[in-house]
């Protein structure tokens, strides 16, 4: 028998509902104690209709009239003030394991979520725009828990409290009892017809919500450019469509609810309407007291079962935003299969018959590449942009992993070693510096480099040519940079950078424009002590400016991917081809200033 869209629905929702209940678990004593007080709450709820049933009885019974032995006049105040503390109790036990259970699940998945960035492969990162990420860790996270405790409360503390009416109910009169369990099936039906619009506008929510964090992250980090181009209205405008995007799905989620809600009170009310009059119409023998007793308890019964209805929200935003952190969680990790650990390498670097294409695209962005660099050579790639220099570059740690070919260090394949050691042995400084909101020292020495001493940090700075501003600034190393360096230059940003590969110290050195930055003067200092630091390393150097690879052992010349021209400097002006007129209109163009 084929499956049903329906069934297909509830299953996931099941399953996905599981999974996400497995981060209950390991919470699940202030879990218990939480059910335990939701009980205890639940079960004093009949306790007033039974007490009505003595009460008014009692009334009738003139001022002799006993409450269990006591006087009525102490016997109902006395027992009103014991259950409102019976149920004070069930309350605060209920109420404050649960948001016990509950934050634990929110820090658990926040932490799991932000782990998990951690290992997922770079592709990852260039197919998902970083505001929907963030809002995960945020947003989702909260709808996510909404759904695992809140809801469950809900259901345990509303549920429990509608079978002790029930069966106080059947209790009193089962016959009449009966009408209200006839509506049970109708309730359910409606419950099930809203569940798919929950979740279908929950999913619409959360993405409109990324798409807020999206354009308020990409406003706040390009201030600087939104303000030197005139963007404010224009980023106004987009920041506007995507808020009242985000609206407009909440006003639809909100009207669904605003129709389910007072529909099923108008089914629930009916039964109860129902119910008066069988009682009217049938009360037979029974006292006022039972009377009043039964129709107090039938009273108190619609507001749990709304509650219960309500909760169908919570639990279809929460799945929604489950499968959006599921889906990330069951990502694939950057892919390490490798097994050599090699304490220390030589750096001799042999890259063969290379090729790469990005996932997904058939464009093939490198097409056979060969070269050789012994240790401690420096080995230049040079080209216009888009010809393959940085993907090259970021092959070498294993960033993507190449389709043909080999990269061969120290006679062991790249992807037979360990990632992290493979890493350890390669000091990076591209053109785009990150660093964090910290202090200076901690930028340099980060990471694996944590807990270097101060004079090696120092060491660093100096040979990358940044002390001599660092000490110039109120707090020196122990100073705070601002977010990615805000406080900063681009030029003593650069140096930083490339103090921390320095102190890392690998032996393998890959340099992608790390002058690109700088002034004139800071660039020669700074080539200067790089001279100085390439001493013994295998260096792969990606240069924009050509006068600052004239050094070089090897410069290979690249377009379109293959490497069209190779040799030093001194022959490749000899050849007068592509690396020549390069040379030549960088030549003028650093010249036409001085006209």
């Amino acid at each position: 028998m084929p499956t049903t869209e329906n069934e297909s629905f509830m299953r996931s929702s099941a399953r996905i509902y599981m999974r996400l209940l497995g981060y209950v678990k390991p919470y699940w004593i202030p879990f218990a104690i939480s059910i335990v007080g939701f009980v205890i709450f639940a079960s004093s709820q009949p306790a007033m209709a039974w007490v009505l049933k003595y009460f008014v009885d009692g009334l009738n019974s003139g001022d002799n009239a006993q409450f269990f032995g006591v006087p009525m006049i102490w016997g109902f105040p006395l027992f009103i003030v014991g259950v409102a503390l019976y149920q004070g109790v069930g309350s605060f036990l209920g109420n404050y394991y649960i948001a016990k259970v509950s934050l634990g699940v929110v820090h658990d998945l926040r932490t799991t979520l932000f782990n998990n960035f951690l290992t997922l492969p770079n592709r990852y990162f260039d197919n998902h725009n970083s505001g929907h990420l963030v809002s995960r860790v945020t947003f989702n996270v909260t709808m996510v828990t909404g759904a695992a405790t809140d809801a469950i409360k809900v259901i345990f503390r509303e549920g429990m409290s509608v079978i002790f009416l029930f069966a106080y109910l059947l209790w009193m009169n089962w016959q009449l009892t009966l009408v209200l369990l006839a509506i049970l099936p109708v309730i359910g039906l409606m419950v099930n017809s809203t569940s798919k619009k929950f979740r279908s506008q929950s999913k619409k929510i959360q993405m409109a919500m990324g798409d807020v964090t999206h354009v308020t992250s990409e406003t706040i980090q390009g201030y600087r450019v939104v303000r030197s181009f005139g963007g404010e209205r224009y980023e106004a405008e987009r920041f506007d469509r995507a808020s009242e995007n985000n609206r407009q799905r909440g006003l639809k989620m909100t009207r669904t609810s605003a129709v389910y809600t007072p529909t099923l009170q108008l089914v629930t009310y009916s039964a109860m309407a129902m119910v008066m009059f069988l009682v009217l119409f049938l009360r037979g023998d029974s006292s006022v007291g039972d009377l009043v007793s039964y129709i107090t308890a039938a009273a108190l019964i619609p507001k749990p079962i709304r509650q219960l209805s309500e909760v169908s929200a919570n639990i279809q935003k929460g799945i929604a935003a489950a499968e959006s952190i599921f889906e990330q969680l069951d990502e694939q990790p950057e892919l390490d299969e490798g097994t050599v650990e090699l304490d220390k390498v030589s750096g001799q670097l042999d890259i063969s018959g290379l090729s790469f294409s990005y996932p997904g695209s058939d464009k093939q962005v490198l097409s056979d590449i060969s070269f050789s660099i012994a240790p401690g050579q420096m080995v230049a790639l040079v080209g216009r942009s888009g010809s393959g220099k940085t993907t090259l570059a970021n092959l070498v740690p294993r960033f993507y992993h190449h389709n043909e070919g080999s990269i061969v260090l120290d006679g062991v394949s790249i992807e037979d070693y360990k990632l992290k050691n493979l890493r350890q042995h390669i000091a990076l400084v591209s053109q785009h510096v990150t660093l964090f909101n910290d202090t200076i020292a901690n930028n340099i020495a980060y990471g694996d480099l944590a807990g270097a001493p101060l004079r090696d940090i120092e060491a660093a700075a100096e040979a990358a040519y940044a002390k001599e501003f660092i000490d110039l600034l109120p707090e020196g190393f122990d100073t705070l940079v601002g977010e990615n360096g805000v406080l900063l230059s681009g030029g003593q940003r650069q140096r930083l950078a490339i103090a921390r590969a320095l102190l890392k110290n690998a032996p393998v050195l890959i340099l992608d424009e790390a002058t690109s930055a700088l002034d004139t003067e800071s660039e020669r200092h700074i080539q200067a002590a790089l001279d100085r630091v390439m001493e013994g390393r295998t260096t792969l150097v990606i240069a924009h400016r050509l006068s600052t690879i004239e050094k070089a052992d090897v410069i290979l010349v690249m377009d379109q991917g293959r490497i069209v021209e190779r040799g030093s400097h001194a022959e490749l002006l000899a050849q007068n081809g592509y690396y020549a007129r390069l040379h030549s209109m960088q030549f003028e163009e650093e010249q036409a200033p001085q006209a």
